[in-house]
């Protein structure tokens, strides 16, 4: 497949490649990052999206891009809403699969003592693993609550604080969730999940401001020295969110032949935005979505709980405040820039996350200023990342930039080049504690497995996307 480098850091995959093309694909990453895309089906699947049906400008693939369903993982599409397409491969099985970080006044030396303990306590307190049950129970009624409104659920029934909701991506709640659209079946399997980090890629991890790039925003964040204590939580809408994808992707099958839509990928199933099929699966989807906000406000609430009786102190007094929470999974409505006209759009992030720029509409009144937080997280061996958003996001990719590191091997290839105990034996020799339920879990989220975030976020931070304030580094994870 012919890739023309345009510049540093940007590639093109030209819109003749195959027929039904209707944009370019444009490719943001560095040579070393294109050729671990060349080793799957990414640039095949950055191709395939640009046939879709009311895509503009190009199909994006992010630096973190890798095969996906449908779509590769790190790609964004815009289609216009009112003659284009909405398709489930564009948001993912964990739909708002996502990541929150909170900061705290301590530092190394008050935790490094206390690390073990702190990972074991954690692991008790925020259930973690596959089909492990929550401490909130939803069979007694309130689903529909958690599925309509959120993380404004979680906040009213004592699970954190409503200053949350202001740090959080739309408020926590997508206000076109609608629960009805949401199979009893997928009801059923989040019924006892609200509250559990699930298994995968998921984690919560304890981490150390290693390098601070932007004093100002940094501070407004709340971050003021190297060694400061944050934890990142890294989750999604669990069993849920997994089944309505698999039950709209059977609904946009048939739909696709109802309004004779050709697609060159099954996977890329869709139907049009405002039919009736793409009207239901919006409203599911922003149900899944609010399931995975309520589900990361528990979780957060518990590891406070956790803080506050490993120091005796209160989360408050340990200044234990949320700096954002960014959703990836995702398909929003929004406007855009089109060829000098504002023009309304679904723009599906899949493996990506928004970077709205200083003053935009969407970016909370404490960060208008300075943009968007970003999280870009590593793995459990590497760093992670707070940037901001950065108006060149807006012209080059749908505001949007990358969402982690981005796998380049297999998990069934991870499983057989690294062995669970060893990995998690060389990370402690690192001064890093891992905790998963099972050592194969721990063998396929190796840290060999992924892409370099630090290259992801060069690249990021070099093309203008997002725009680097603070690293952070892991000292104890609890991984999936």
């Amino acid at each position: 497949m012919e890739i023309k480098r345009i510049q540093d850091d940007l590639y093109e995959i030209p819109k003749g490649t195959k027929p039904c093309m209707k944009v370019p694909v444009r490719v943001y990453a560095s040579k070393i990052l294109v050729e671990k895309m060349r080793l799957d089906s990414t640039f095949e699947q950055g191709v395939n999206v640009a046939c879709l049906p009311g895509i503009y400008s190009y199909s994006i693939v992010l630096p973190d891009g890798h095969q996906g369903y449908g779509f590769p993982i790190g790609g964004v599409a815009a289609t216009d809403y009112e003659s284009g397409v909405i398709s489930p491969g564009g948001v993912g099985y964990d739909i708002n699969c996502g990541v929150r970080v909170v900061r705290t006044n301590l530092d190394e030396k008050d935790i490094r003592p206390k690390i073990r303990d702190m990972i074991e306590r954690l692991f008790v307190d925020v259930p973690t693993g596959v089909g492990r049950t929550g401490k909130i129970s939803l069979r007694g009624g309130g689903s529909e609550d958690v599925l309509n409104r959120g993380a404004e659920w979680a906040v009213e029934n004592g699970y954190g604080w409503k200053e949350d909701l202001e740090h959080t991506e739309a408020g926590g709640a997508l206000r076109f969730a609608d629960s009805s659209k949401v199979s009893s079946e997928a009801k059923s399997r989040g019924m006892s999940q609200v509250g559990t980090l699930g298994s995968g890629n998921h984690f919560l991890e304890i981490q150390l401001v290693d390098q601070i790039y932007d004093e100002r925003a940094a501070k407004l964040m709340g971050i003021t020295r190297t060694g400061q204590v944050t934890v990142m939580i890294h989750s999604g809408s669990r069993g849920l969110g997994h089944q309505v994808c698999s039950d709209y992707i059977k609904t946009m099958t048939q739909a696709m032949r109802k309004y004779s839509i050709d697609v060159p990928d099954r996977e890329l199933c869709c139907a049009p935005t405002t039919s009736a099929e793409g009207q239901a699966y919006l409203g599911a989807m922003g149900a899944a979505a609010n399931f995975a906000w309520a589900n990361r406000q528990a979780m957060m609430h518990w590891t406070r709980e956790t803080f506050s009786k490993m120091f005796n102190q209160s989360a408050e007094s340990l200044d234990m405040h949320m700096i954002y929470d960014v959703a990836h999974n995702m398909a929003k409505i929004e406007e855009h820039d089109i060829d000098g006209k504002q023009t309304k759009v679904v723009v599906h992030r899949k493996g990506a996350t928004r970077a709205f720029p200083p003053g935009h509409p969407e970016t909370p009144p404490k960060y208008k200023e300075i943009g968007q937080p970003v999280l870009i997280p590593g793995t459990m061996g590497t760093a992670s990342y707070i940037l901001v958003g950065n108006p060149k996001a807006m012209k080059l990719t749908f505001g949007s930039t990358a969402h982690g590191a981005g796998r380049f091997m297999s998990r069934e290839r991870a499983k057989r080049e690294f062995m669970g105990r060893e990995v998690q034996a060389k990370l402690a020799r690192e001064g890093i504690i891992v905790k998963s339920p099972q050592a194969v879990g721990i063998a396929e989220e190796a840290p060999g497995a992924y892409k370099d975030v630090d290259e992801v976020v060069r690249v990021s931070d070099a093309l203008g996307i997002a725009t680097k304030v603070v690293r952070l580094r892991p000292i104890g994870v609890i991984k999936g």
